[in-house]
């Protein structure tokens, strides 16, 4: 089990007006956590990924920042495999009967579904995946490095298998990954420690605790 513990702080000045790139903004100023750890030694690339979380009641707020060799990008459409590009993922459980993962490549294409496991997960519907607001962006090259970010809005509906209206005080389990099986040098990273023997970011009793303050 994690012993991770993450306070998500409440942002009161974003509402449903506040422009998603001033979103990014204001998310510069919260802490910044590394997705750090490469679990599985026959996959030792390690870009440096880094993410901050926040979020306003109705909606989770989600910046990643990434530096990395190669940036693969090409799926457009919802629940197309973006893992296999490069990619960033967030996943969530509010309780023991099921998490989301919500995965997205660096043009903001989203795969999101929900189950207890692995197999036999639930698509989300490729019109509420569309209610996820993004905002991309291409940074300048650091040390030869592909550089970009990437800020998400996620909006309460998006958990529908549970009766959230506020995330205020809510308690959930969550980990972050950075992936990408086709590239060059294949990458798996995690925020939150696995002791798995092969690559596998659906194991819920890795995540570690958070909170949503109020």
């Amino acid at each position: 089990m994690s012993e991770k513990l993450l306070q998500i702080p409440f942002l009161p000045e974003v509402n449903s007006k506040t422009p998603i790139p001033a979103i990014s903004q204001l998310l510069n100023t919260v802490p910044k956590y590394a997705v750090g750890f490469a679990p599985w030694s026959q996959f030792p690339e390690k870009p440096k990924v880094q993410f901050g979380i926040a979020h306003n009641g109705y909606a989770v707020l989600l910046k990643y920042e990434v530096q990395e060799a190669e940036t693969l990008a090409r799926y457009k459409q919802p629940n197309e495999p973006v893992y296999r590009d490069s990619a960033v993922e967030f996943f969530i459980a509010f309780d023991q009967n099921g998490y989301y993962n919500l995965e997205f490549n660096s043009l903001g294409t989203c795969l999101g579904g929900y189950g207890k496991e692995r197999i036999n997960r639930q698509d989300q519907a490729p019109a509420l995946l569309k209610t996820i607001q993004y905002f991309t962006q291409k940074e300048d090259s650091v040390d030869g490095q592909s550089a970009w970010s990437l800020t998400l809005l996620i909006p309460v509906s998006i958990f529908r298998f549970d009766p959230i209206t506020s995330l205020n005080g809510k308690k959930c389990r969550v980990n972050f990954y950075k992936c990408g099986d086709d590239l060059q040098k294949p990458q798996y990273l995690a925020w939150s420690n696995i002791d798995w023997p092969t690559p596998n970011f659906h194991l819920p009793q890795f995540f570690g605790d958070a909170e949503f303050m109020y």
